[in-house]
C-alpha cells in the first residue's frame, strides 16, 4: 500500500474515532472483522451526520448496483444490503479505503454500524498486522 494511503486511511479512522468519542462505545466483531457499534434509533440523526461528514459515497439497495466494484466486493462480503441498510465509503480510488455498514435492527430500537478498511491488495501475511493497527485507532 502507498504511504499516502495508508496516511489518509490512519487519517479517517483517527477522524471517526474522535468524532465518536463520548456518542458511541466500540468493540470488535470477529464475524467480519470490524469494529462494531450498536446505539439507539433515537441517536441516529447525529450519528448520520458524523458518517455523512466523513464518508464521500452512500450506498443503498437502489444504487448498489452503479457502485465500484471493490464496493460491490464489500456489499457481497456483509450478505448484501437490504431494505433500510446503508453502505458508505470513502475514495474508493485510493489502494484501500474505509467502510462502514448501517444496520437497522429488526426491532425498530436499535442500529448497529460497523467499519472497516478494505484493502485492495494486502498480502496475508500483512492482514493481521493491518487489523490490530486499526483495532487500535478506535481504542480495541
Amino acid at each position: 500500500m502507498q504511504d499516502l494511503d495508508k496516511l489518509e486511511l490512519d487519517k479517517i479512522c483517527k477522524e471517526l474515532s474522535s468524532a465518536f468519542q463520548g456518542v458511541l462505545s466500540w468493540k470488535w466483531d470477529s464475524r467480519f472483522e470490524t469494529v462494531l457499534a450498536e446505539f439507539d434509533v433515537a441517536n441516529k440523526d447525529k450519528v448520520r451526520a458524523i458518517l455523512d461528514r466523513h464518508f464521500r459515497s452512500t450506498w443503498d439497495s437502489s444504487n448498489i448496483d452503479r457502485a465500484p466494484l471493490c464496493v460491490k466486493e464489500v456489499d457481497t462480503y456483509l450478505g448484501n444490503l437490504r431494505a433500510g441498510q446503508m453502505l458508505f465509503s470513502s475514495d474508493t480510488i485510493r489502494s484501500a479505503y474505509i467502510y462502514c455498514a448501517w444496520w437497522p435492527w429488526g426491532n425498530g430500537t436499535t442500529i448497529s454500524i460497523r467499519i472497516a478498511p478494505y484493502y485492495k491488495t494486502l498480502p496475508d501475511q500483512e492482514k493481521a498486522e493491518k487489523i490490530q493497527q486499526f483495532k487500535s485507532l478506535f481504542g480495541i
